[in-house]
């Protein structure tokens, strides 16, 4: 983290002052700190909303310190790629577990599938743009999480389905707006959140009714 968010009680005397109003840069900084944090298992899910509900609200630079403070150096956004290119022809590929996600990616397909897996994805800007090229037997799967909008309008189709599934999570703070651009002439589309394991569905399963 730079040194405009340093704690205020810095002995160096370099920090900024507490009491210096904070600008939209400064929050944004410290909500992707937060968002990077959570991500390598530092911050609980509810700790990540709350930590994210005061950064946004915070007016001086010393209440973004205190959001960060316990946070190590290490904690600091890793800069995402400006644009990521797949280009693929046969065979599948994928992006799962925790990858950084970048600001653009340019997708060619054709008969294979891409798997785009955000459930544990690094986000740590508000926009993907996605500019997609599906050809004959070419899909694309975005798996995505509460907080995810998947846009589709503007994206030309002359074959092929698209399938969006409705955010799951009601109310969550929107965390990434994936905007797909391009044409699909033979693809699918399929935008879903992440199949239950078959342990999550038999605890969701009703008792059954002992017979009398």
């Amino acid at each position: 983290m730079t040194g405009e968010l340093q704690s205020a009680d810095d002995s160096s005397g370099h920090g900024t002052r507490p009491e210096l109003r904070a600008s939209d840069r400064d929050r944004d900084q410290v909500v992707e700190i937060l968002q990077v944090a959570a991500g390598d298992g530092r911050l609980t899910a509810d700790e990540l909303d709350e930590r994210l509900d005061a950064a946004l609200s915070a007016r001086t630079m010393g209440e973004l310190a205190g959001l960060t403070a316990d946070l190590p150096p290490e904690g600091m956004p890793p800069q995402a790629k400006e644009v990521v290119r797949i280009d693929q022809r046969f065979g599948d590929v994928s992006r799962t577990g925790r990858w950084l996600v970048p600001r653009r990616m340019e997708i060619r397909l054709m008969f294979c599938d891409a798997k785009l897996d955000f459930t544990d994805a690094v986000i740590t800007h508000s926009t993907l743009h996605i500019d997609v090229d599906l050809r004959v037997g070419g899909n694309l799967i975005l798996v995505t999480r509460p907080g995810i909008v998947v846009d589709t309008d503007g994206l030309v189709r002359s074959s092929g389905e698209i399938k969006i599934s409705p955010d799951s999570g009601q109310g969550a703070r929107r965390s990434l707006h994936v905007q797909l651009t391009g044409q699909s002439r033979g693809g699918d589309i399929i935008a879903r959140p992440p199949r239950r394991r078959f342990s999550e569905l038999i605890r969701r399963r009703p008792p059954k009714a002992e017979g009398r």
